[in-house]
């Protein structure tokens, strides 16, 4: 599948700002099903765009936009192709060994709640690795409802559990948070869902997770929509949790009143052919 995304966010001041620093997480790589055939990063103030690299192998982008100005845009635009691989992720850029996303954060960390539902998960029908995480996945799809409104990015696990909802980032969060405490590898992965329903307007980017299991790799786990990852989804960077994989990061010197608007489009573009 060939899918179409653009991604503009937009920054408006009450008061002008006099200097506006971003670190931006908003560029695919290349691994295996997944191609970047075009990818565009545009700002509306003239500043240089500096490309790095992050300790997760993430590419990320850097400016630093002087003042003062009324309003800021960073627009992303791009094409990426992508095929089904069951959920099994490889040809990554992989700089730790598994073992380091057992660690828990601030906003995975685990509570007797989740401890309790994921040890209730683990008890029934078996214990083999990949089957009990397909069990979890549906039983917090079935516990958890999507719900942009109750929750911001700073919400945790278990603030997100004790609600029973929350955006894609927070199921995403209960879902690590229940696979580390299970003893398995589990990291944040941020990017995009391209819908079967035909709705291409988004709010946002989507999330979902990665967990290693043993002699077969990392697989991604969308709890959000109760599936393995697929050929819809289009993988942007990797981290610890969202705060490691935020697709825009960043501080302001001067001004206030600031007003965020996020416009996401993710559709399915037509392949060009040659004659």
């Amino acid at each position: 599948m060939r899918i179409r995304i653009s991604h503009a966010t937009k920054y408006i001041y009450e008061t002008p700002p006099s200097e506006v620093t971003q670190v931006l997480r908003l560029t695919p790589r290349n691994y295996d099903g997944q191609y970047v055939a075009a990818w565009h990063i545009d700002l509306s103030r003239d500043c240089q765009l500096i490309q790095h690299e992050d300790a997760f192998g993430n590419i990320l982008h850097s400016f630093t936009a002087e003042g003062p100005f009324d309003d800021l845009t960073v627009a992303v635009e791009g094409e990426v192709d992508t095929q089904d691989t069951n959920g099994v992720v490889t040809g990554t850029v992989e700089k730790f060994p598994p073992q380091l996303y057992l660690r828990e954060t601030p906003l995975t960390q685990s509570d007797p709640a989740i401890a309790d539902f994921a040890e209730s998960v683990r008890n029934a029908n078996g214990k083999e690795p990949l089957p009990l995480l397909h069990r979890m996945l549906g039983a917090l799809n079935r516990e958890m409802a999507f719900d942009t409104d109750p929750t911001h990015s700073a919400t945790t696990a278990s603030e997100a559990f004790t609600l029973r909802r929350g955006v894609c980032q927070d199921l995403t969060h209960v879902f690590i948070s229940c696979a580390r405490r299970l003893g398995f590898p589990a990291r944040y992965i941020g990017g995009h869902f391209h819908r079967a329903d035909g709705v291409t307007a988004q709010d946002a980017g989507h999330a979902w997770a990665e967990v290693h299991v043993e002699h077969l790799g990392w697989v991604g786990f969308d709890p959000t929509n109760g599936i393995c990852t697929t050929e819809a989804h289009v993988r942007v960077a990797m981290g610890l949790d969202y705060l490691g994989a935020a697709p825009v990061r960043g501080t302001r010197f001067g001004g206030g009143g600031e007003t965020l608007k996020v416009a996401v489009h993710v559709d399915q573009a037509r392949r060009q052919t040659q004659s």
